[in-house]
This record gives structure tokens, C-alpha cells and sequence, in this order.
């Protein structure tokens, strides 16, 4: 009997897969399209860091309001950078602390702020200044912007020379500042002790134009250009140089201290972008591309280019210079 056998395929004994070549293939397009996709991804995460940036400010600003409300002026820009806070002094010229201290109860920072005190606000006790150390080591992450820092403890290069804070060569660090005026005045340590703090000759501010600066109490009413017309908060600038290591003067130090520029700053020049080397220490700025975000005296929180003619931007640090500044031009 014969038996007939289909002819065979000259394909059946083929191994199936991919030849070196088209792996090739795919790794190059899988190359490409992740080159297409990174930028996207990177730029979303950006954004949302904006976002989260812009919503610090937002609540910064309303806890600058609430206290403007409950006490008739705008946080006190306290006693210069030898002083902290201390607990047990209130909240108007007898508080040697700055804005970001005295705003601490309306930030849900109730016990932070009762921290360095002793019940004792005529002297300043060791055990007061060990409070104190410990609130100059306490970060917050509402006080840091995500697009440049995390909150952490930073170096203090040479350790605290400050009258009420025992040393640390650590403290916590701040990437906002409050308007502290359209021309820069400068800094001051303040006085050397609590009688020379409670008698306010130390330091003369009369003509400051901000919202917070030594020994200021200004109110709603004093920001007679309008409070959507005035800056209350923004954004610090920083040499990227210097993130994280103290070595510049704008941020060496911790941030419940009483006026300084690790604090405050001025509108006497233009914002700009961090610029590795750039000397920042008095102006606002940020590590965001294109613009730094702002809240207003109204409680606005708003993106300002660093393109902004620079007239313009200094009149946004007078809270009463009289002339009027259309939104449009910012």
C-alpha cells in the first residue's frame, strides 16, 4: 500500500523570534519615545510643584490676615537677627520674633510657638534659650518651596551668635520672604538685651514702606495703595551655589528670627530665576523658570514674571506710594 506524504514546508523548522536586528529596532524606538515622553513627565512635575508652591503662599497668606484681624496689624518684623521668639512677649514691639514666628497660631503651630517659653518675659533664662535652639531646629514644609528644598535641618556654618537661642550648628530653613519695602534699608542684629528691645530706640524704621520689618505694626489701613495692589509675600531669591550648605548671609541663620533677609526682602530690584553665583540676598526670586509666585495684601496668591519692568515691581513693595499699577503689567 503506498502512502503519500504532503511536501514539506521549507518554513517549519524556523525558530520563532526577533532577529538581532529588529531588537535593535525596538530598543531605538522604546529609546525615542521615552526621550519624547521625559520631557513631559518632568514638565507635569513642575507644574504640580508650582501648584503646591503657590498653595504655601496662599496659606501663609491667609494666616498673615487672620492675624492682622485678631491683633490690627500685620505680623511684627521683630527685633533684628539676634533675637527669636519668645513665647512669652506677645505679639506686638515687645516680641523680639519675626513674621514667620508670630504666625505660628494660625498655622496649627500653637505649641511650636508656646515652645521657648519660660513664663518669665523679663529675663531670658537658660532654659528659655534651650527652647529656642529646639524651635530653630523644627522644619516645616510649608515654609519651603518643593522645586528647591526639602524641609530639613541645614548647617548653621558657625553656630547661633543670638541672645535668646542656646547654640546649634543646625536650624531650619525658609524659601519665603515678607515684603519688607520698595528700598532696601538693610539688616540689623538688635539690641543687646531685653531692656534695650523694650524701649524701640534701637532702630529707627519710619520710613520702611513694606508689611513687616523691625518694630512694625502696620495695619490694613496703612496699605493705602490697596491691598490687591501691594505684596505681602513671595518667593526668596538664592544662589543654587548655596542651597544647602549656609555660606551666604541671606540664609545662614534660622527662620524665627526677628528682621533679616533670611525673612524679608525688597522690591528694590527686579525678581530673577536662582542663578548659580548670582548674589541674591535682597531681592525675591525662585527656582521656578519663567516666574515667582506672590500673595498680595488681599490674600491673591499670583505668578509674576521675571520679566516685569522693574519700576513697576518696586512700587508693588510700597504699600503707599500713590500710584497706580494695572495688573496687566505684571
Amino acid at each position: 500500500m503506498r502512502h503519500s506524504s504532503a511536501p514539506r514546508s521549507p518554513f517549519r523548522n524556523r525558530h520563532a523570534g526577533f532577529t538581532l536586528v529588529e531588537l535593535l529596532v525596538v530598543i531605538t524606538i522604546i529609546g525615542i519615545l521615552i526621550a519624547l515622553l521625559l520631557p513631559a513627565v518632568q514638565s507635569a512635575r513642575e507644574a504640580a510643584r508650582r501648584l503646591q508652591c503657590s498653595n504655601h503662599l496662599k496659606q501663609l497668606g491667609l494666616a498673615m490676615l487672620m492675624h492682622e484681624q485678631q491683633h490690627g496689624y500685620f505680623p511684627t518684623g521683630g527685633w533684628g537677627y539676634y533675637w527669636f521668639g519668645d513665647a512669652d512677649r506677645g505679639f506686638g514691639l515687645r516680641q523680639p520674633g519675626g513674621w514667620i514666628y508670630n504666625i505660628l497660631p494660625y498655622i496649627e503651630q500653637d505649641a511650636l510657638h508656646a515652645l521657648p517659653g519660660d513664663n518669665d518675659p523679663a529675663t531670658v533664662t537658660d532654659t528659655q534659650k534651650e527652647r529656642a535652639k529646639e524651635l530653630a531646629m523644627t522644619p516645616l514644609t510649608l515654609l519651603n518651596c518643593p522645586s528647591r528644598r526639602r524641609a530639613q535641618l541645614y548647617p548653621v556654618p558657625s553656630s547661633f551668635l543670638a541672645n535668646n537661642v542656646a547654640n546649634t550648628n543646625r536650624a531650619a530653613r525658609n524659601d519665603y520672604a515678607v515684603n519688607q519695602g520698595h528700598h532696601n534699608f538693610g539688616t540689623y542684629a538688635g539690641p543687646s538685651d531685653l531692656e534695650g528691645g523694650d524701649s524701640g530706640t534701637f532702630v529707627n524704621r519710619s520710613k520702611a514702606t513694606g508689611i513687616s520689618y523691625a518694630l512694625s505694626q502696620v495695619t490694613m489701613a496703612d496699605v493705602r495703595d490697596g491691598s490687591s495692589n501691594v505684596l505681602m509675600l513671595g518667593e526668596k531669591g538664592l544662589d543654587p551655589n548655596v542651597y544647602y550648605d549656609g555660606s551666604r548671609s541671606d540664609d545662614n541663620r534660622g527662620m524665627y528670627q526677628g528682621e533679616d533677609h533670611d525673612i524679608g526682602r525688597w522690591t528694590s530690584a527686579a525678581p530673577r530665576q536662582d542663578t548659580p553665583s548670582y548674589d541674591a540676598r535682597h531681592i525675591f526670586g525662585s527656582a521656578h523658570s519663567g516666574a515667582s509666585n506672590y500673595t498680595f495684601c488681599d490674600g491673591s496668591v499670583r505668578t509674576i514674571s521675571y520679566s516685569i519692568d522693574a519700576a513697576v515691581f518696586q512700587v508693588l513693595g510700597h504699600r503707599s506710594s500713590g500710584e497706580a499699577i494695572d495688573a496687566s503689567q505684571f
